[in-house]
């Protein structure tokens, strides 16, 4: 999981509304990604600013962007089921705060939606490279962030 979601140059190849994803430098530890992501009537271009701690950490960060204030993305990977080489666990949280007010309510709207799409691609592009998974996934649990004033 952990190969796939760094692989931000392939993000637009499969994720759902990723209209461009071209890495701008990257090293072992950081990457910088241009990105413009649409899901009408909302499209955002952004820099992400992409901290890469392998194979445990993934933190994104928007940057130089018009539609939020924040956005961070955190995916944490641990190992899976002992004895299953192959398996691991994957938690994802992700932060943002828009801009506009109304963008904010509107976003609200569908965001769970939004998450399970994005999060589901990420799955099955795994599958895709990988094969069938050592462990049949959970179903995406989303927990509600009880104070979204605070950064991570």
């Amino acid at each position: 999981m952990y190969a796939v979601v760094s692989d931000v140059e392939k993000y637009v190849d499969f994720l759902p509304w990723c209209k461009k994803s071209d890495v701008t430098s990257r090293t072992s530890d950081h990457l910088l990604a241009d990105l413009v992501v649409g899901f009408p009537p909302l499209v955002e271009s952004y820099t992400s600013s992409v901290t890469l701690v392998k194979p445990r950490l993934i933190r994104a960060e928007s940057t130089k962007g018009k539609l939020f204030n924040r956005l961070i993305t955190e995916w944490h990977f641990a190992p899976g089921l002992k004895g299953i080489s192959n398996s691991c666990i994957v938690h994802f949280h992700v932060s943002f705060d828009f801009r506009s007010v109304v963008t904010s309510q509107l976003a609200h709207v569908f965001f769970n939606e939004v998450v399970r799409a994005m999060t589901g691609a990420f799955y099955a592009e795994a599958k895709n490279r990988y094969g069938q998974e050592s462990v049949p996934s959970r179903k995406i649990a989303i927990l509600p962030n009880n104070d979204d004033s605070k950064p991570l």
